[in-house]
């Protein structure tokens, strides 16, 4: 998300721990270009001081926009306001889709196979007696993919709304509560409460808190925000969410 030291410092137990013990060729690493300076740094002059990686690293300058395009999800990056540049949240979403409509396609006679993977592809087929099948006359209405949207720091949710709108999980941190406001503003962080009112406001599904300071109990960091946004969790290390799709 950007290269503040507590975000990237954990790269270098992941490279050492790589080196030793997987069976790997390539690593590609993405960065904004601020963050990416640090990264090269801390690899090539900390990691393997002296030595050459057994592997490959690449590093990827992110900008924002698409980054990956599967047949299962895309990986959009969005530009996020924190103390200086290059910094970036995350949007994964899967492909909307349409449900086949089994009955439908059983009483116009579409056989089970390729036909109906065709259907599905969102071409007509022809079926042996002659008859044209279009993809509308046995697919049901889109349904949209599951989303989840990752923030790292931020010091603003302004310029955050339109990429977390209709999310199914939000990740976003909560370093501060209300009453040290300034110190969030100051230092370029949010209040549980400015987290809470985001995902309020974009409508998501479901809001996990990260990045809680060490001063604060997580069971005060839950209670703000709950009063804003009831369906809320503060996440812990190693805990593991299935996110779906709610509606």
């Amino acid at each position: 998300t950007h290269g503040h030291l507590d975000h990237i410092l954990g790269l270098a137990g992941l490279l050492s721990t790589l080196t030793r013990w997987e069976a790997i060729e390539h690593v590609e690493i993405w960065a904004g270009r601020s963050a990416l300076e640090r990264i090269r740094n801390l690899i090539f002059g900390v990691v393997f001081r002296g030595e050459r990686a057994q592997f490959q690293i690449e590093l990827r300058e992110l900008e924002p926009g698409p980054i990956l395009e599967e047949e299962s999800f895309e990986l959009e990056a969005f530009p996020v306001n924190h103390r200086g540049g290059h910094c970036f949240g995350f949007v994964f979403k899967e492909p909307a889709r349409r449900p086949f409509l089994n009955e439908k396609a059983f009483e116009l006679g579409v056989p089970h196979g390729p036909e109906r993977r065709e259907l599905v592809k969102g071409c007509s087929i022809q079926l042996s007696d002659g008859q044209t099948i279009d993809p509308d006359d046995v697919l049901g209405p889109t349904i949209p993919g599951t989303k989840l949207v990752h923030v790292g720091d931020a010091g603003t949710t302004d310029d955050l709304l339109e990429y977390c709108n209709k999310a199914d999980a939000l990740v976003i941190e909560a370093t501060y509560l209300e009453c040290d406001k300034l110190l969030a503003e100051r230092f370029g962080h949010l209040t549980a409460r400015q987290a809470a009112e985001l995902a309020r406001e974009a409508n998501v599904s479901s809001l996990y808190l990260t990045h809680i300071s060490r001063r604060y109990r997580a069971r005060d960091v839950l209670a703000e925000a709950a009063e804003v946004f009831p369906t809320v969790v503060v996440a812990r290390d190693l805990d593991r969410f299935q996110v779906k799709r709610i509606s």
